[in-house]
């Protein structure tokens, strides 16, 4: 079938565009790259006074929904699917977050609702919580029994979803993720070598994240090195008391600690190119874990050493010795002599980086793309 006669996509999301986490990064990327492979694109996400100001390749609906979690919202999203069922009933309907999939609980019982073909995407840690509630565990096997393929990030992904919904073994591809679509490689440039040495993390302040221990880590380091060193922490969020928790580990730190909060793109490139290494220090946390982690793929792009831990699907988005070191979460030891080791050995942080830029241009959204959609259309 080619591609003028192949049915629309219809992609639903709870996060989207101005959000800048993972979800919403894979929903918009692989919209790009399915339209620009030549697919009709729409995709359903909530309302957002930016996304008018955009100009995306494809269509875009804006509905009233406002968590992936919230049942009111999940209601709604089951609503609009009813009023559009003409439609859904002749496209490729791919939901790449746990809100629509949860949606669909309320229609999938229904054969005149039922899309053309159905593609799920998990991203880690919402497997394990939906294992452990019996109400939606089963809702979620229905629906892998009645989706045609699973997307999935990481083996890791893969490995949760075969532990605990067996059913969906047959209908899972794996495909890593990718530098967002209008990514440009930085050139190489000379690190500065007479200012402080500069450790980058860029992520939401969450204990998931880490940046305690990243922070606890660098603490250990002599003092001769503290004083060459800066941490800088793009980020911000509240919960659970962590920002307020790591502005008071910095007071302490015995050596200068930047908190940006949330930046621009453009801002945000600029301490890329300034830092000299990554550092994403991601833990188990309250059955949350990091399913492969996009960030880690855009540091090695800037040609940074990662520091990160192996956890999750972590490991798959960073390779260990050749583009960064990896350590066990929580060995606070371990953690402190990767530092070491990358501050004390310029040679090695320019080895791991050159390595980066490689390993992060592997894949692209368009390969992505089409892989995943390119035996549905029949």
């Amino acid at each position: 079938m080619s591609i003028a006669s192949s049915p629309p996509i219809l992609i639903i999301s709870h996060e989207f565009f101005p959000k800048r986490g993972g979800i919403a990064t894979y929903t918009e990327e692989i919209a790009r790259g399915a339209a620009s492979n030549g697919r009709e694109i729409e995709v359903w996400a909530p309302k957002s006074e930016s996304i008018a100001k955009q100009d995306f390749p494809f269509r875009v609906r804006q509905l009233d929904l406002k968590g992936s979690q919230d049942l009111l919202c999940q209601l709604k999203l089951a609503r609009e699917w009813q009023r559009n069922r003409g439609a859904i009933r002749n496209s490729i309907v791919h939901l790449t977050d746990p809100g629509p999939i949860l949606a669909t609980r309320y229609i999938q019982y229904f054969k005149s609702l039922k899309p053309h073909r159905l593609i799920l995407t998990f991203h880690g840690s919402e497997i394990i919580r939906f294992a452990g509630k019996p109400f939606i565990k089963a809702l979620i096997t229905k629906s892998i029994k009645r989706c045609d393929r699973i997307h999935v990030l990481s083996r890791y992904s893969r490995s949760l979803l075969e532990r605990y919904f067996p059913e969906s073994k047959t209908k899972i591809l794996v495909i890593p993720g990718a530098l967002k679509s209008d990514f440009r490689v930085p050139k190489v440039k000379e690190r500065n070598i007479t200012g402080p040495l500069i450790i980058l993390t860029v992520g939401r302040l969450h204990p998931r994240k880490g940046q305690a221990d990243t922070m606890d880590a660098l603490t250990r380091l002599p003092e001769s090195t503290r004083q060459i060193i800066e941490f800088w922490v793009v980020g911000s969020g509240g919960k659970y008391g962590y920002g307020k928790e790591l502005k008071s580990k910095a007071k302490e730190a015995g050596f200068r600690v930047k908190f940006f909060g949330d930046v621009s793109e453009e801002k945000l490139q600029e301490l890329y190119t300034r830092a000299d290494i990554f550092a994403l220090n991601s833990v188990y946390f309250r059955k949350s874990v990091e399913g492969y982690g996009l960030v880690y793929l855009e540091a090695a792009a800037y040609g940074l050493p990662i520091v990160a831990n192996s956890v999750g699907g972590v490991s798959e988005a960073v390779s260990h010795m050749n583009n960064g070191i990896l350590v066990k979460p929580h060995d606070q030891e371990a953690l402190t002599e990767a530092f070491n080791r990358l501050v004390q050995d310029p040679a090695l942080r320019e080895n791991m980086g050159n390595h980066g830029r490689i390993w992060s241009q592997r894949f692209s959204w368009n390969r992505i793309a089409n892989e995943l959609y390119n035996t549905m259309a029949m």
